[in-house]
């Protein structure tokens, strides 16, 4: 997908922090909000959700497995870099 590495760094920080405020807002919502408000924030966000990770993150790390993050391939609900 992006050969530059310091370009493919950049982005993969900045999936990486998008995936994150989405996962964190579904958080929020599912606090403040109705079960039936939550279920189709979820159910939307969830779309986004996909097309970074399949859309951008895996071809990505493919083409750069050294920016990979270490739990990546765990089927963890949520990426997220280690220390």
């Amino acid at each position: 997908m992006i050969d530059n590495p310091t370009v493919a760094k950049q982005i993969s920080d900045l999936m990486m922090e998008m995936f994150t405020r989405l996962s964190d807002s579904c958080a929020t919502v599912k606090e403040h909000c109705s079960a039936e408000e939550y279920a189709a924030y979820v159910k939307g966000t969830s779309k986004i959700a996909q097309g970074i990770v399949f859309g951008v993150m895996e071809p990505l790390y493919e083409k750069n497995p050294n920016l990979k993050p270490l739990n990546w391939d765990d089927g963890n609900s949520s990426p997220r870099k280690s220390g």
